[in-house]
């Protein structure tokens, strides 16, 4: 008997070839299953994560955003109200608008709103502070711009007063949101994060209202650290964006938060701070790498379609949260006053979609 036999000759595989070591084939493999359930997920989302019952379909409403689109402000307002029957909206108070002139407050426009909300029994969640949400994000009046320091901020402090003082005994504005997405650090025409002021401004606000104080203290990600421990915590959820930020590509970008993180950061949030969490930003219109009203329908739909809405609602749901407050009045009325209401049926439709399931 031959003790010498040759051994058969095995041909490498293409693993084992580009992958020698076997812990990097294992970590291949991880990453393929990965992208097999990112790519599968619209299958198994719902089965794993059920979505949230009957949960609160709000939407944010800015005036400054409306008119830049050229819309009646007023118009779409109550299309929202009267049309969609939309029940939560989240106002805002900008300060450049409310106090043009130091000391002199015209909250007429604000008013109304409040006004027509209550009129049709929905409720407001009032935006206070100097950052709010639309760009420029910080809302900075003129005047403000000469003053420094102490001075700058016993301005805003004032206004923030002002505003809660006016609206505490107004049971339509049901919450504070205070300093929109206030610890971001990179989106907006804004001035680093000023921790301690955020701490200053939620003590004022919590010693001069027994309103719940909602806080958006970053984006859709990061953990709320040094910051006040408001009523309830609040992040977007954006999933298809057009970026500046993919050094040396610009182009459009799928955010890679699936439906698991946003759950374990919930998760994480209240056993740590016991406290709950709310969308404030769901994504319902397109993000482009022009301003929405130069795009056309197509470059549109790249960020948001049909079925997207359709697709980020259902998403939003099975994150979990009851509270979603969605980001888009504006842009579904200029597409339908423009000759396209496909956008607002959808949004109608896909409302109406979460009260029955």
């Amino acid at each position: 008997m031959n003790k010498h036999k040759k051994k058969k000759f095995k041909k490498p595989s293409i693993a084992s070839l580009l992958l020698p070591n076997k812990w990097w084939k294992w970590l291949l493999y991880i990453v393929i299953v990965i992208i097999a359930l990112t790519y599968t997920a619209k299958w198994w989302n719902p089965i794993v994560f059920p979505p949230v019952k009957n949960p609160t379909m709000g939407v944010s409403f800015s005036i400054k955003r409306s008119e830049e689109m050229g819309l009646d402000w007023k118009e779409n307002y109550t299309a929202l109200l009267d049309d969609l029957d939309i029940k939560a909206f989240r106002l805002m108070s900008y300060w450049d608008v409310h106090e043009p002139i130091r000391g002199q407050h015209d909250f007429r426009d604000l008013d109304w709103q409040i006004a027509e909300a209550k009129k049709r029994g929905a409720t407001v969640s009032l935006a206070i502070g100097l950052r709010q949400p639309r760009w420029p994000e910080c809302h900075q009046p003129q005047w403000a711009d000469e003053l420094s320091g102490g001075a700058w901020k016993q301005a805003l402090y004032a206004y923030v007063a002002t505003v809660v003082q006016r609206y505490e005994n107004e049971p339509t504005v049901i919450n504070w949101q205070l300093e929109n997405e206030g610890a971001n650090r990179w989106f907006g025409l804004c001035d680093a994060p000023d921790i301690r002021r955020l701490h200053e401004e939620y003590r004022l606000v919590n010693r001069l209202s027994d309103k719940p104080i909602w806080m958006s203290l970053s984006d859709q990600h990061g953990y709320p650290v040094r910051v006040p421990v408001p009523d309830k915590f609040g992040y977007s959820v954006y999933r298809e964006v057009w970026s500046n930020l993919t050094w040396p590509y610009e182009n459009y970008i799928t955010y890679p938060t699936p439906i698991w993180y946003h759950r374990l950061r919930a998760t994480i949030i209240k056993l740590t701070l016991d406290r709950d969490i709310f969308i404030h930003e769901l994504q319902l219109e397109p993000w482009g790498p022009e301003d929405t009203t130069k795009l056309s329908v197509e470059e549109q739909n790249k960020t948001m379609s049909l079925w997207q809405i359709e697709d980020n609602v259902l998403f939003a749901r099975e994150i979990g949260v009851p509270e979603i407050y969605t980001w888009g009045g504006e842009w579904w009325y200029w597409r339908k006053v423009n000759g396209d209401p496909s956008v607002w049926e959808k949004v109608r439709q896909t409302f109406e979609a979460t009260q029955t399931d």
